[in-house]
């Protein structure tokens, strides 16, 4: 009962694609206005979120 194995490397490379592949399609439905209201009222929250994360915040002193 031996089967293939995917190398780590190839597997995460395999993941890559298809995850870059769907954000694409995203992007360009969203572009083009196709996404539902919803959907887009969470990507905009999550966006806003992350870059809240990203932006460094002042030290009190």
């Amino acid at each position: 009962m031996t089967a293939p194995v995917i190398p780590r490397e190839q597997a995460l490379r395999n993941f890559r694609r298809v995850l870059d592949a769907a954000r694409d399609r995203r992007d360009r439905d969203r572009a083009a206005g196709r996404l539902d209201p919803a959907t887009e009222q969470l990507l905009r929250r999550l966006e806003r979120e992350q870059h809240e994360q990203a932006t460094p915040r002042p030290i009190a002193a």
